[in-house]
């Protein structure tokens, strides 16, 4: 019996260690790709003021979009 618990002991460290681990990677993915929406986010804003478009208040929704996600971010 103790043997039997000591092995599904084990087996759930690893389980949670895995999960650690992915955790981990999906963080660091969520980081590049919000680094990279506001590379995006910066080069619209910049062809929108070369084109002549209003850049204040963005018809396109992107300030609306990145202050969402700042704030669900906290």
């Amino acid at each position: 019996m103790k043997s039997e618990i000591k092995e599904r002991l084990e087996e759930l460290k690893e389980e949670y260690q895995k999960g650690q681990e992915q955790l981990i990677a999906l963080e660091q993915e969520t980081t590049n790709l919000s680094k990279t929406m506001l590379r995006i986010s910066g080069a619209i804003q910049v062809l929108e003021e070369l084109t002549g478009k209003d850049a204040p208040g963005n018809s396109n929704g992107i300030d609306t979009e990145m202050q969402e996600t700042k704030h669900s971010e906290k």
